[in-house]
């Protein structure tokens, strides 16, 4: 038996993508660190180690989903569904919102909280990617493309009415990433593109909260209400100016070890990497970051069908929409709307569920083509 197993071990290891893995490793171990730094003036580590234990099991969560054949899944998607949907459904009833958040998007799981739309993002992107290979070519045909606009569109409503829209903004990016992979004509992006022009005043006057406008309108006047608005953004902005070049070195950043930048450990991680390691730490956060993207798309380019091409799609477009958001966030570029900096951002179920996600693109470099791994067997 351990004979087995131990062949077992050898043949996934050589089959997997160590490139992919070590980077991922690399960047949560990174970004573990960051969080035990921005983490001490609470006086105590929980946080960082949630973070750590969500970094073995991930790894170890990853590696399992990663040996099964990807197609293989397909098995599983209503039990999926359901189980992601009804855990969002729930936070209409039972859900919170933590200190600093006005979102009701979290559930409390055995003294665990959990936010249902991370697994939800991985579902919809396992989801959708079986519907659209399923499809085909047809995807441009009016009575197959409707479906496929209501699947992606469901997501991105159900998000927003529970209050996140900067996740519901994540879904729909997804969306039209994977449909512009599977074919989808420009004349319909055109279509929707105008659709949004027209809707705009609607949403601003009418979907948009006074809150959320006013993040918007003070990225035109940073100055405007430091004391309010434009509080969290104005300490980003001094940290990452007082981290210079090099920055103050590891667990030596003033404002970051006060406490004086609001989510320092989460949403703004990467100012407090900023002040701790300047400019050469967030060089290297971005180039980490751009490495496990760039590999991602690569192993989407080479997967065996369009099932695997649009998996990599999805799980690419996720990582590259919040490290956009997130980073523009941190330096006044964007609005603050709640986005996590991926692998860095405190969250264990956050982290968690990014391993799953890369657990799918780990299948499809793995099984490229047609290969049977004995573990899965």
């Amino acid at each position: 038996m351990f004979k087995r197993l131990w062949w077992s071990f050898t043949d996934y290891f050589k089959e997997t993508d160590k490139l992919l893995i070590s980077l991922c490793f690399l960047c949560s171990a990174f970004g573990c660190i960051a969080v035990f730094s921005s983490t001490r003036y609470l006086g105590n580590h929980k946080q960082f180690f949630t973070q750590a234990a969500a970094l073995v099991v991930g790894l170890v969560v990853a590696s399992v989903i990663s040996a099964y054949d990807y197609q293989n899944y397909k098995k599983w998607w209503v039990l999926a569904s359901i189980v992601s949907l009804g855990l969002v459904g729930l936070t209409f009833f039972i859900g919170f919102a933590p200190a600093g958040t006005d979102a009701k998007a979290w559930l409390m799981i055995g003294g665990i909280s959990f936010q249902p739309t991370e697994l939800l993002k991985i579902v919809f992107i396992l989801t959708y990617s079986l519907h659209l290979s399923i499809v085909g070519e047809k995807i441009n045909m009016f009575r197959y493309m409707i479906p496929v606009l209501l699947h992606g569109a469901f997501p991105v409503l159900l998000v927003h009415f529970q209050g996140d829209d900067g996740t519901a903004i994540v879904f729909l990016i997804i969306m039209l990433s994977m449909l512009l992979m599977a074919g989808l004509k420009a004349r319909y992006f055109a279509i929707m593109g105008g659709l949004a022009a027209v809707s705009a005043p609607i949403l601003w006057f009418v979907v948009l909260s006074e809150y959320q406008k006013q993040r918007i309108i003070s990225l035109f006047n940073l100055n405007a209400d430091l004391q309010g608005i434009g509080y969290q953004q104005w300490r980003g902005r001094v940290a990452l100016a007082n981290g210079g070049f090099f920055g103050k070195g590891m667990f030596k950043g003033p404002l970051t070890q006060a406490g004086n930048v609001p989510e320092s450990y989460n949403d703004f991680i990467f100012v407090s990497i900023g002040e701790e390691l300047g400019f050469v730490g967030c060089f290297l956060v971005l180039a980490l970051l751009a490495a496990v993207c760039f590999k991602i798309l690569y192993n989407g380019k080479h997967a065996r069908d369009e099932q695997g091409r649009l998996i990599c799609t999805g799980v690419f477009t996720m990582f590259l929409v919040q490290i956009i958001v997130n980073v523009g966030m941190c330096l006044s570029i964007l609005p603050v709307i709640g986005i996590t900096l991926p692998f860095f951002s405190a969250g264990g179920t956050s982290l968690l569920c990014l391993y799953l996600g890369i657990g799918m693109v780990l299948s499809v470099y793995i099984h490229k083509d047609d290969r049977v791994i004995k573990i899965a067997g």
